[in-house]
């Protein structure tokens, strides 16, 4: 199969793509530049990725920018990632806004400046009624910490009474998550040659596509896209059960 678009049919689109921006640093070190260099370059892939969603009409992008983990990096770059965030949020939400896409920002906004804070907030109600794409930036998430902070939920409605555990199951869990509402990922890529899941969406990708690329997240563009998402309509996906049925 080719990889333009335009042999991708509507119902061969994953409608819900996750991505792994991996490899910023990597390829900034390869051209002997900072390895904020490389964040910074990855906001074109961003763009393009985003577009590219658009054109072909995917309908949820979910994007992996900050785990709970990367606070481990030295606080230089760090604190250089803050200041990229704030300054894409200024200069992105209005373009995101025109093109009617929503953003929602998932994960734990309690170790972010206020001034942070506010931005992603005022960011969110700007676009919260766009919707021909909704688009996720995951922002000090972890997936263990979605699932903990869910199971919170969880405790804390059992022990006021508003919830029986006898009538609990999966989809009721799923919607104490920070994806509540929006279906799992059909297809996760991850960029930069690591092959694991880092902590991304656990609950959310039991069943998702994987999709492991050796190009850098600023090397990462809509041809890229567009061959990720062609190997995807290759699969054959049968949760669970044999190819017979599905083929049946």
């Amino acid at each position: 199969m080719s990889t333009s678009d335009s042999t991708i049919t509507a119902q061969d689109l994953p409608s819900h793509i996750a991505i792994i921006m991996d490899g910023n640093n990597r390829w900034a070190k390869q051209r002997h530049l900072p390895g904020l260099a490389g964040h910074k370059a990855g906001v074109s892939s961003v763009r393009q990725t985003i577009e590219a969603c658009v054109e072909m009409g995917v309908e949820v992008l979910t994007l992996f920018a900050f785990s709970s983990e990367n606070w481990k990096r030295p606080e230089k770059e760090v604190n250089g990632l803050m200041e990229l965030f704030l300054i894409s949020l200024d200069r992105e939400v209005k373009k995101l806004h025109r093109h009617g896409i929503r953003l929602n920002i998932i994960g734990d906004r309690s170790r972010f400046s206020e001034k942070l804070q506010k931005r992603m907030a005022d960011a969110e109600a700007l676009t919260r009624d766009n919707t021909r794409l909704l688009l996720n930036i995951a922002a000090n998430y972890g997936g263990r910490w979605d699932i903990v902070e869910a199971a919170k939920q969880l405790a804390n409605a059992y022990a006021k009474g508003d919830l029986q555990l006898e009538n609990f199951d999966e989809q009721k869990f799923h919607e104490l998550t920070s994806l509540a509402g929006v279906p799992d990922p059909d297809l996760c890529i991850r960029t930069g040659g690591e092959e694991r899941i880092s902590n991304f969406l656990i609950w959310q990708v039991a069943y998702t596509e994987l999709y492991f690329c050796d190009c850098y997240w600023p090397d990462f563009d809509k041809n890229e896209l567009r061959k990720a998402i062609d190997n995807y309509t290759r699969r054959q996906r049968r949760f669970g059960k044999t190819s017979d049925q599905i083929e049946a």
